[in-house]
């Protein structure tokens, strides 16, 4: 009883990280929804910019770990926090600190999933035979392409991007650099909306998320999204010549 009774435990302990992330990010949404916002920054904002200036490199690292809990457990605010980097800390730093945060919380999520759920379903897919087999072989040949296409299109949410391809068993490296490089553009602008954010509250404004949608700001991310999907599409194309 004891020997089989092992196996089971070490299989629960494998999906409790990702069971961990999944109950917080539904508690998260009930309880936090209505805290993170733009109102309860502006309310608080003389008193985060007095400790900034008194404690820069606190107020940054501080910053960094309440977003990547944020990232990490899939909890409402991500906007906000975004914003707020640049806010508190300017377009170059506030940009960096972006990045940093939602990747680390990003690789917390890929690790829970692929240490859990995703092993063995990557294992179940790879004894399968079929179109799914197919699949993944053809995702693991196009890694980088379709990871990076992924993290560009405006229409996949940050979740499902972090979720998925541990899912399927992608390179852990592959995820790593494709994150990091792929929320850039994404980052850069939410921080630069962040940086006038005194000037909108002064006005009794909220910020304008909508300036995502404009042509002049998705046009060069919807570029850079054709440009990673530009090698699957070739190789498409010479599959079919090939055939």
């Amino acid at each position: 009883m004891r020997q089989q009774s092992d196996p089971q435990r070490r299989g629960w302990l494998r999906h409790a990280p990702l069971a961990v992330i999944l109950t917080v990010a539904v508690i998260g949404y009930f309880t936090l929804r209505d805290h993170i916002t733009f109102d309860t920054l502006r309310d608080n904002r003389e008193a985060l910019l007095a400790f900034r200036d008194a404690n820069y490199a606190a107020m940054i690292l501080a910053f960094i770990a309440v977003y990547l809990v944020i990232v990490a457990f899939s909890l409402p605010g991500a906007a906000v926090a975004s914003v707020t980097g640049g806010f508190l800390f300017g377009l170059p730093a506030g940009t960096a600190a972006n990045v940093i945060a939602a990747s680390l919380g990003a690789f917390a999520i890929f690790l829970a999933a692929r240490w859990g759920l995703g092993e063995a379903l990557a294992a179940k897919i790879e004894t399968s035979e079929g179109r799914l087999k197919r699949l993944k072989a053809a995702l693991h040949e196009n890694e980088i392409s379709v990871l990076f296409l992924i993290r560009l299109v405006p229409a996949v949410p940050f979740f499902v991007a972090n979720l998925l391809p541990a899912l399927v068993g992608v390179r852990f490296f592959n995820f790593a650099i494709t994150t990091v490089l792929g929320i850039i553009p994404g980052a850069l602008v939410f921080t630069w909306i962040g940086v006038g954010l005194g000037e909108v509250f002064d006005r009794g404004d909220t910020p304008d998320l909508s300036l995502l949608w404009e042509p002049q700001i998705l046009g060069p991310i919807l570029g850079l999204a054709a440009l990673a999907a530009l090698p699957l599409a070739i190789k498409a194309i010479r599959g079919r010549k090939d055939i």
